[in-house]
C-alpha cells in the first residue's frame, strides 16, 4: 500500500523543555518507536469523536497483528454515531497493563483531556503524541503533529503502511470514520488530494463507504432529533447575518431524553445557514460550566479566538469552556464575534489548514 507524503518536517516546532529536546519526529521515527514497544496503550481525548476513536482503534488493531499487547483506553461512553467502532481493543480498565512500554495520546495535544486516565498515561515508560490540531506543539518524548493532515486518521494510515501491516475491513472502516467525520463528508477546506487518495486506497482493503456512512449519519435517535430541533429554535443572527448563535440548557437536554453527545453536528448546521461566516453553539454542561463550540465557513480564525480563552482547535473549528451562564456567554459572544469578523479578511479564505475537530 502506498504512503502519500506531501509535507516535510516542521523545524519551527523544535524547542527545549527542561533537559529533553522536544521535537516533531518523522513518521518513520514514530513507526519505529511503535514497532519497538511490546505493550502500547492508545488514549483518545475525552468526549470522543470519530477521528480520535477511529485513529486509535485503527492503530491498535493493526499493531495487534504484529503481536503487540495493545489497547485503547476510554473513560466516557462512546457516542452512538461511532459506537460501531467499539471492539475488544477498547477498555475502561486503568489496570489493563502495568507500566506499559508506550502510551500514545491520539488526536489530542493536552494531557488535561485525558481526565482520570492521565495517571495511567504518565505511567508509560515512553510517551507519544499523534495529532493534527494546529494548536498542538510537540510536548512529549515522541511527537508527530501535522496540521496539514485533514484528520489524524490520515496519519494513522501512513504509520500503518510504513510498518507494512495489513489494513483489513475493520481497520479501513475505522480510518474512514476518522476522515469522513473530520472533513464533513469531504466538504471542508481541509480536504485535499491526499485525503481522497488515502480514501481510495481503503476501498482496496474492503471498505464499504455506504455501509459505514449509514452507521454514522443515518442511525439517529428520535431523542437526538428532538434536541436538535429545540436547539435550532434558539438561533439568533448578529453582525448582519454573518454570526449565528444557538444554545442548549440542561433542561432542554433532560426534557428531550437525549445524551450530551447528541449535540454533535448541530454547530455545523448553524454554519450552513446562507450568509453565516461564524456559528457558535453555547452548551450548558452538567457541572454548570459552559462549553462553546465555534465553526467558521471561509476566513475567520476561530482557533485564535478560542486559545486566549483556554481552548483551541483548528482555524475553522475550535472551542473553549467558560465559567459563566448561558445568557452571559451569548451576550458577550454576539459582540466579540462581530469584532472577530472585523479583524478577519476574506483573503484568509485561501489558507489551507486542518479544518475540523
Amino acid at each position: 500500500m502506498p504512503v502519500f507524503r506531501e509535507h516535510g518536517g516542521h523545524s519551527g516546532c523544535e524547542r527545549i523543555m527542561e533537559i529533553i529536546q522536544i521535537k516533531n519526529n518523522t513518521l518513520e521515527e514514530i513507526a519505529a518507536a511503535l514497532s519497538a514497544a511490546e505493550s502500547i496503550l492508545f488514549f483518545p481525548h475525552h468526549s470522543m469523536d470519530g477521528d480520535t476513536l477511529g485513529s486509535s482503534v485503527a492503530l491498535c488493531r493493526a499493531l495487534r497483528t504484529k503481536g503487540k499487547l495493545s489497547f485503547v483506553i476510554i473513560e466516557d461512553e462512546i457516542p452512538d454515531m461511532i459506537s460501531f467502532l467499539d471492539c475488544d481493543c477498547c477498555t475502561d480498565s486503568l489496570k489493563i497493563v502495568d507500566k506499559p512500554d508506550l502510551c500514545v495520546c491520539v488526536d489530542c495535544g493536552e494531557l488535561s483531556r485525558l481526565n482520570r486516565r492521565r495517571e495511567l498515561f504518565e505511567s508509560g515508560r515512553t510517551k507519544m503524541c499523534i495529532d493534527h490540531h494546529i494548536s498542538t506543539t510537540p510536548f512529549l518524548e515522541w511527537n508527530y503533529i501535522d496540521p496539514a493532515a485533514a484528520a489524524t486518521a490520515e496519519i494513522a494510515y501512513e504509520i500503518i503502511t510504513i510498518l507494512g501491516l495489513e489494513i483489513d475491513k475493520d481497520i479501513s472502516e475505522a480510518i474512514y470514520t476518522g476522515i469522513v467525520t473530520d472533513t464533513g463528508l469531504f466538504q471542508y477546506s481541509n480536504t485535499t488530494k491526499k485525503t481522497h487518495l488515502i480514501t481510495a486506497g481503503l476501498y482496496d482493503c474492503g471498505l464499504n463507504s455506504s455501509e459505514t456512512a449509514i452507521k454514522i449519519y443515518q442511525s439517529v435517535s428520535r431523542e437526538k432529533m428532538i434536541l436538535e430541533a429545540n436547539i435550532i429554535s434558539t438561533i439568533e443572527l448578529f453582525a448582519e447575518g454573518k454570526v449565528a448563535i444557538a444554545y442548549m440548557t440542561q433542561e432542554m437536554l433532560n426534557n428531550s431524553g437525549a445524551k450530551p453527545d447528541d449535540t454533535d453536528g448541530v454547530v455545523e448546521r448553524l454554519r450552513g445557514i446562507k450568509g453565516v461566516e461564524i456559528a457558535a453553539l453555547v452548551r450548558e454542561r452538567r457541572d454548570g460550566r459552559i462549553k462553546v463550540s465555534l465553526r467558521s465557513k471561509q476566513y475567520a480564525n476561530v482557533a485564535a479566538f478560542s486559545e486566549p480563552r483556554g481552548g483551541g482547535g483548528h482555524i475553522r473549528a475550535a472551542g473553549y469552556t467558560a465559567d459563566s451562564t448561558v445568557d452571559e456567554v451569548k451576550t458577550s459572544l454576539a459582540v466579540e464575534l462581530e469584532g472577530l469578523l472585523k479583524r478577519s479578511s476574506v483573503s484568509d479564505a485561501g489558507y489551507k489548514a486542518a479544518d475540523e475537530c
